[in-house]
């Protein structure tokens, strides 16, 4: 009979001292043959994906959801790099990060650890499932992972070929476990005698929702409501590209620009470039009636529907929609921001060392850029191998997730026979030296 998600969890929870254990020659051996058996598997995997995909056509799912949708060549071949790339990255674990003499003979070290068994949560994004699997993997975690129904079919086929290699490879039976019922969210929020993390990824609502519902700590974010502010010291023919960038390389990703601000002073000459450059991408253009007013003078861009109130800006798009904004300064570009971003990831176009410093300061985002686009916003960007999202918390970990937001530390202290009472007496004196 099959054990339900509890059961199951507590099983895990005993093989994760064995998942923590592993050398990591057998945890990059593991990825290597999960690698090697998704490239054997593809069409399988992509047959799997197109009834997924034709379901969603028959559902009058959105093209930009349509787009997380979607396992082809081209994202087998990104998380086959992601796989690459974490096998040659450095074991997070054992890493001593302290070593301190309390006394003669008496030392203390901490030295980091896989957290333990992770639950993750993700959206409807079938490469996510293979990115989470792989960073827990290479960090010595237990996963416990649930896909969003909208991939169910490539999401069962991904984590049957991986599960099956991995453990022929050497990992514990319990090293991963897929959830596929809805049903089995509740009961996997019940399990905080046995899971230690619970990752997830999706919605604003969804994740207040498993927030308030659960014992189990929880690290993520929910909405991605980025913005790239136009500075009066901009580059702005330089800057275009940026723009145009952060807004479309990926409009269904939480790291795409979602509002455009930009300095008053420079609006009447920049802003006509800045849109004519996103219309011709495909964009639509929201604004405020000042902006609306600008840019319609050149050409007809913001329709009368489409002039914002200063409430309408906490919106996330996903699409190729952009909200613009004119500012009195920088000091206003942050006050918004940090009004209605969602804290992840915000952008200032400026040739201005000081004004870009001033705005990386303050804006209280996980990541702020300056002259570049939001979408760098991710762990094989960063070179962490892959991510498992992105955090816009403070506890733990923050930014994109990947190795060293997937472990912890512990601290082990070696001695002789030292007794605490001969130092409270005064018998023993504390020699503290960092070594």
């Amino acid at each position: 009979m099959a054990l339900n998600i509890k059961e199951s969890a507590a099983k895990m929870k005993q093989d994760s001292s064995k998942m923590a254990a592993l050398s990591v020659e057998i945890r990059n051996n593991a990825l290597k043959a999960a690698a090697d058996a998704l490239k054997d598997n593809k069409d399988r995997i992509f047959a799997a994906n197109k009834e997924d995909m034709d379901a969603a056509d028959s559902n009058g799912v959105s093209a930009a959801v349509k787009k997380r949708l979607k396992f082809d060549e081209h994202k087998l071949e990104d998380v086959l790099a992601g796989i690459d790339g974490l096998i040659s990255l450095p074991d997070p674990i054992g890493k001593l990060q302290l070593e301190r003499q309390l006394d003669e003979g008496l030392i203390l070290k901490r030295v980091s650890c896989p957290i333990g068994v992770i639950g993750i949560i993700f959206e409807a994004r079938p490469d996510a499932l293979v990115q989470i699997s792989s960073l827990c993997i290479k960090s010595g975690n237990c996963a416990i992972l649930k896909g969003g129904k909208e991939t169910a079919k490539t999401n069962k086929v991904l984590f049957e070929v991986i599960y099956d290699a991995v453990t022929k490879a050497g990992l514990p039976e319990n090293c991963l476990l897929q959830a596929e019922l809805h049903n089995e969210i509740d009961e996997l929020l019940q399990c905080h005698e046995s899971v230690d993390l619970l990752i997830p990824r999706g919605s604003n609502a969804f994740v207040q929702y498993i927030m308030n519902n659960t014992k189990i700590p929880v690290m993520g974010h929910a909405d991605g409501i980025c913005h790239t502010y136009v500075d009066k010291d901009v580059d702005l023919e330089k800057m275009l590209p940026v723009i145009v960038d952060a807004k479309t390389q990926y409009t269904a990703a939480c790291n795409a620009t979602e509002t455009l601000l930009v300095h008053r002073e420079i609006a009447v000459t920049a802003l006509p470039k800045i849109a004519k450059a996103l219309a011709d991408a495909g964009v639509k253009l929201r604004g405020t009636g000042e902006a609306a007013g600008i840019i319609n003078a050149e050409e007809n861009m913001i329709a009368a529907d489409d002039v914002m109130m200063e409430d309408d800006f906490g919106t996330e798009y996903l699409d190729m929609i952009i909200s613009v904004k004119l500012v009195e300064n920088v000091d206003e570009a942050i006050n918004h921001i940090n009004r209605f971003g969602s804290h992840h990831t915000d952008c200032i176009l400026t040739e201005n060392a000081e004004t870009a410093e001033h705005f990386m300061q303050l804006v209280d985002s996980a990541g702020v850029y300056q002259n570049c686009s939001t979408r760098f916003a991710d762990g094989f960007r960063y070179g962490f191998g892959a991510e498992v999202g992105i955090s816009t918390g403070k506890i733990h970990a923050r930014g994109p997730v990947g190795l060293e937001g997937l472990v912890t530390y512990k601290y082990k202290l070696f001695g002789h026979g030292q007794i605490v009472a001969d130092y409270a007496s005064g018998k023993s004196q504390f020699k503290f030296k960092d070594l």
